[in-house]
């Protein structure tokens, strides 16, 4: 069988699963108490069930178990293999501890201490980033003492940074399903099948999501979710595209996940230079102020998603991919149209 095929059944059963699951979590949630009230920052007006991560969960895992079992992983070079189970079983520590989160409020330090374990358990495992483009230096090999702490911020700052932009309904899971998508693209080209697996699985789970969780939603992904998301895609980009030895390669991860990256970079920033904790919530996202402007809720989401899409295809044109400068002249259209519409809404 082909290998492309392998990557089209993991995404295909990864949304038929969280279709039919995401309903079934939801009954469960509602019945046994878990869901998230409105109030304070929260833009949603009645009790939403938090524990939608659940199904994007169960739609990433079993889509690669049945690929797995019908050989799907024979593509699997001998020496990907640990760093492919550092990334999945990572990924299912991530979540757990979300998922925990979700149940029973963790606190902020016993989260954040658990996250750098699990990172730092993955980066012994291979999924550790070897190189770096410095300024004026170029592509530099990086010691292991410098490699994992660059590493484990890295994949515990892409966790929390899906988590921090899970404020609107369908908000994370559209930008981490075209970013998931895009980096399934860019690993077939490079010859990275493996790891374009996992990304084709999340890319239907995130994507499959949406069908209840685009405003209006009726469910929301959680801790759980955004955490197995966030460090999934930041554990695709390290063992997918930052292994390879070329300055664009090393740059493609930053590239596809720049919107929330920046997000997370500016709020950070912002709160520090006004005296406040940077892990204080407030609303300083960028979705929050372009609601803030005037935007409607659901125009808000879709202009994100054609940012998120038009970085994404400036990573396809850097990839050399063919055809990626059209996709990213298509995008930076796209892009300008909904930009155009958001400043007519915001002057309304």
């Amino acid at each position: 069988m082909p290998s492309h095929l392998y990557h089209l059944i993991a995404f295909i059963v990864s949304v038929a699963v969280v279709l039919v699951s995401t309903p079934i979590v939801r009954f469960i949630g509602l019945k046994s108490g878990y869901f998230d009230p409105p109030g304070g920052r929260k833009i949603h007006q009645r009790p939403m069930v938090r524990l939608g991560g659940v199904s994007i969960f169960l739609g990433t895992v079993i889509s690669l178990l049945i690929v797995w079992g019908i050989g799907g992983f024979g593509i699997l070079p001998p020496d990907k293999e640990y760093e492919i189970w550092g990334v999945t079983i990572g990924g299912l520590a991530f979540f757990l501890i979300g998922l925990a989160d979700d149940l029973f409020s963790l606190r902020a330090i016993t989260r954040l201490f658990l996250q750098v374990v699990v990172a730092s358990g993955a980066w012994w495992a291979g999924v550790h980033i070897d190189f770096l483009t410095i300024p004026f230096v170029g592509l530099t090999q990086l010691p292991l003492w410098i490699s994992l702490p660059i590493t484990v911020i890295w994949l515990v700052g892409m966790a929390n940074a899906i988590n921090w932009i899970d404020g609107l309904d369908g908000l994370a899971a559209g930008v981490s399903g075209i970013a998931a998508m895009v980096m399934l693209v860019v690993c077939l080209f490079m010859n990275q099948p493996a790891a374009g697996m996992i990304a084709a699985a999340l890319a239907g789970g995130a994507l499959g999501f949406l069908r209840y969780n685009f405003n209006p939603a009726q469910i929301f992904m959680g801790d759980g979710g955004a955490y197995f998301i966030g460090f999934t895609l930041a554990g695709i980009g390290v063992v997918g595209l930052v292994k390879s030895v070329t300055t664009v390669a090393v740059l493609l991860p930053y590239i596809i996940l720049a919107v929330p990256i920046l997000d997370m970079s500016a709020v950070i920033l912002d709160r520090l230079r006004n005296g406040k904790s940077p892990f204080i919530a407030d609303k300083r996202h960028l979705h929050h102020r372009l609601l803030q402007a005037g935007l409607p809720h659901r125009f808000v989401v879709l202009f994100i998603y054609s940012l998120t899409l038009w970085v994404g295809s400036l990573a396809l044109a850097f990839s050399g991919i063919p055809s990626g400068l059209g996709y990213a002249i298509g995008a930076t259209v796209l892009l300008s149209y909904t930009g155009w519409q958001a400043r007519k809404h915001a002057r309304q």
